[in-house]
């Protein structure tokens, strides 16, 4: 069985996939086992020495910040933390997006700087590698004390309270517990404080998408050279100079990519009638690369998240201090994950446009793509779909970062909204794969109205695959199950097998 150490280790994008890999399972480091052992017995120590307040720990939270707990009741406070703020509603996260943040908390509590026991995090990794999954909802969380709300759902089941899945069934918090032979958890000071504060939330959302999301951009490559050959649209614009004069790397990579696909077209030789193609074909390097760009910058951001440790207070052992302050505020995911939103926005949408190109009776094609169009609607209705998709991507992008409402007597008066962001990301990334699987088998039907023997070795190779698992759509038929097998296709298959592939 495959073994990741949870260490000081930078943790990058890419080893997440190997997280998500069923088959992983955690394993502490011995030198962070010492780090959070060393600063659990650091506050330990300084609340046996000291009366002075320390919040969260000796005083409530948010506005009862000045309220002061007896020593006696520190662990009944953690406790009742954790209990009051599992208020998540909506629909339940995926257990993918819950893997991640099991592995992401476990992570950040690692670097030794919350205080909590070793015992918690054993806990955690606990359920991690036994497959066991806490029941999360996606509404709850402000993005500003971090992700209150579903980290208070994820740690219920520490408590025995709460709900999970494991194996495909679903048991009560208790229910695991007993199931695993494992004794509740009974939280001592800080400890409901450093599982509950913390991005992991957002993170997890925001890392699952960028997984995906390189994918789905080489598709966007792929399905918009299938629409340009079908339209018999012209290569000039992807001129290398061209692009080299704006110095975009994502521009420059995208038109390089494009001129690969086509590559050894006989297609692309023959004469054009038309000086200029639409924008959703001549602009592909521009809108495509623009997204690219962004979505690299998005990266970079998260990759700074997912090694950040994002709990409050912080724990500074070596030099004595405890810091009451900020990293738990998402706004960096939030920003972040509202440019990741609309980047994949942009690239649905002009998808779109290339389809509805495509159904329109130009450049010697039948209208909507049928040879008997009249009796045989064709193509006319996957387009209307593609187009109300893409208009909820564009209600979707409206930035959450934009907002904040105050919260908790005043005492949080800015909030990210980073949650919503990273929740409106994910289902912008579906709609855009659906949008791709529209828009690759309306191509993939229009090029079969030129001489598809024709094209690039890797466009060739790309409808010969896709041919294999949907047909040519000679007469009308029930559409919609065609388009599932789209998006299967899209989802099923590696764009890197088609675009290696120029033999």
């Amino acid at each position: 069985m495959p073994t990741h150490h949870i260490s000081s280790k930078t943790v990058h994008l890419e080893d997440l996939h190997h997280i998500l890999d069923r088959e992983t399972s955690l394993v502490l480091s011995e030198d962070a086992r010492q780090r959070v052992i060393r600063c659990r017995k650091y506050l330990d120590d300084l609340i046996a020495r000291h009366d002075e307040p320390i919040y969260g720990v000796t005083t409530g939270f948010g506005s009862l910040c000045n309220q002061d707990i007896s020593k006696n009741d520190l662990g009944a406070l953690q406790r009742n933390l954790v209990m009051s703020h599992a208020c998540g509603m909506g629909e339940e996260v995926p257990e993918d997006i819950i893997r991640l943040m099991l592995f992401l908390k476990v992570q950040s509590l690692a670097y030794g700087y919350s205080a909590i026991r070793i015992e918690t995090i054993e806990r955690l990794i606990g359920f991690f590698n036994e497959g066991i999954y806490p029941v999360v909802y996606n509404q709850g969380s402000l993005g500003a004390s971090g992700d209150l709300a579903p980290l208070a759902h994820l740690c219920l089941p520490l408590l025995g309270l709460g709900e999970v899945t494991y194996l495909g069934k679903r048991y009560s918090g208790k229910e695991i517990l007993d199931l695993m032979n494992w004794k509740p958890l009974e939280l001592t000071s800080k400890e409901g404080l450093a599982l509950l504060n913390g991005t992991q939330f957002m993170a997890s959302y925001a890392a699952y998408v960028l997984l995906h999301v390189k994918n789905l951009s080489e598709w966007a490559d792929l399905t918009s050279a299938m629409s340009l050959e079908a339209f018999m649209g012209r290569l000039d614009p992807f001129y290398e100079g061209v692009h080299r004069l704006r110095h975009h790397k994502g521009q420059i990579d995208t038109a390089a990519r494009i001129r690969d696909i086509l590559e050894g077209s006989e297609l692309q030789n023959e004469k054009r009638r038309h000086v200029q193609d639409p924008y959703s074909l001549r602009c592909i390097p521009q809108v495509h690369g623009a997204s690219k760009d962004a979505i690299e910058y998005v990266t970079g951001v998260i990759e700074r998240e997912i090694n950040a440790v994002t709990d409050n207070p912080t724990f500074f052992p070596d030099d004595d201090r405890i810091i009451s302050a900020g990293n738990f505020h998402g706004q960096p995911l939030a920003l972040a994950l509202d440019f990741l939103g609309i980047a994949l926005s942009e690239l649905a949408s002009i998808s779109e446009r290339r389809v509805y190109r495509l159904i329109s009776g130009k450049q010697r094609l039948p209208s909507f793509l049928v040879a008997n169009p009249g009796l045989n609607s064709g193509f006319m209705i996957p387009q209307y779909t593609a187009a109300s998709i893409v208009s909820q991507n564009k209600h979707l992008a409206t930035p959450a970062s934009v907002d904040t409402i105050e919260s908790s007597q005043g005492q949080e008066d800015h909030v990210s909204m980073g949650a919503n962001a990273a929740v409106k990301a994910l289902t912008i990334m579906e709609n855009l794969e659906k949008v791709l699987a529209i828009e690759l088998m309306t191509a993939c039907q229009a090029i079969e109205f030129r001489d598809a023997t024709k094209t690039s070795p890797v466009l060739a190779a790309l409808l010969k695959a896709f041919r294999k698992e949907i047909d040519f759509i000679q007469d009308d038929k029930v559409m919609y199950h065609e388009m599932n097998k789209s998006r299967d296709f899209i989802h099923n298959h590696q764009p890197g097998a088609f675009l290696n592939n120029k033999q």
